[in-house]
């Protein structure tokens, strides 16, 4: 059944020990901010030393429960960490792009805008006080225009302009698996750039983490619920990663997002793109791989 195969892969001993560990602990929102903001003060010395605090703080609010008009989130696999994985990714890229003074470089104004996105990607799992069906998973097919609804929303509420809260909705529409990314209509090419970014953040960091193999039973739960077609069970799933990866995600990120993954690496390696081989050499070891869908 699926657990025993989930254990049997799980047990396997290639493991993130081989790579470099990553720059905060996901499962710590303050310890993710810190490197967020440290990013953000490198790139723009004098940034608003606020904005990574009160947007982190805000958003948590909404994850955990503690604003009254969002119930705590309450899938297993896009969660809060899962949140923290791409923003920590997304911030990680952008400082290393400006570092190596690729142009055209990206402004403070869009690096914003790119953070505000991550965080709020997946925000349309949330559920309000009042939906007491199931869980968020059930919005799994419509969560990205549930998460540009609720951008606009709460973006519009803390004063953010309209064009503003228009280009975090087209960076959080770059996260949508399959999405026409080409055929969005950004503004300008720095805008393009951090859309592809929060794209390429949100695949690769919740790819590379420790517990990704693990996790992706919590995955199938949520497309079972959120009747996802083309996965008959949790083996499917696990069988059909390396496929994903292989024919979907890395044609994505070289082509579509084109290989800003790259700069997540230096003399020493790509630490993100060594922990995403070492979780689907884990799959391998284990199963057999094929083509399978994945949103």
């Amino acid at each position: 059944g699926g657990a025993g195969r989930v254990d049997s892969v799980g047990s396997l001993d290639v493991k993130h020990e081989l790579t470099r560990a990553l720059r905060a602990d996901t499962r710590d929102p303050m310890a993710v901010a810190a490197v967020v903001r440290s990013d953000q003060l490198t790139m723009f010395p004098e940034a608003d030393r606020l904005f990574v605090p009160r947007w982190f703080s805000r958003v948590i609010d909404c994850f955990t429960g503690r604003n009254p008009s969002w119930q705590a989130v309450d899938v297993p696999y896009h969660d809060l960490e899962h949140t923290m994985q791409g923003v920590l990714c997304l911030t990680t890229l952008l400082s290393r792009r400006a570092a190596a003074v690729c142009q055209p470089a990206v402004d403070e104004a869009h690096f914003e805008m790119a953070v505000l996105a991550m965080l709020l990607h997946d925000a349309g799992y949330l559920k309000s006080p009042e939906d007491r069906s199931g869980t968020g998973a059930k919005y799994t097919r419509t969560h990205v225009e549930r998460s540009c609804r609720f951008a606009a929303e709460f973006l519009a509420v803390w004063g953010r302009a309209p064009e503003e809260i228009a280009a975090v909705q087209r960076m959080i529409r770059c996260t949508g698996f399959p999405a026409d990314v080409d055929g969005l209509a950004f503004a300008s090419e720095s805008e393009r750039i951090c859309g592809h970014a929060v794209g390429t953040a949100d695949l690769v960091g919740q790819m590379a983490a420790d517990d990704y193999v693990e996790k992706l039973p919590s995955l199938y739960r949520e497309f079972e619920e959120g009747e996802m077609p083309g996965l008959a069970c949790v083996d499917d799933l696990i069988r059909t990663t390396p496929d994903f990866w292989e024919r979907l995600v890395r044609p994505r990120l070289e082509g579509t997002f084109g290989g800003l993954c790259d700069l997540l690496g230096d003399a020493g390696g790509n630490p993100y793109l060594d922990r995403i081989r070492a979780n689907v050499d884990r799959i391998r070891m284990g199963t057999d791989g094929e083509m399978g869908l994945r949103f």
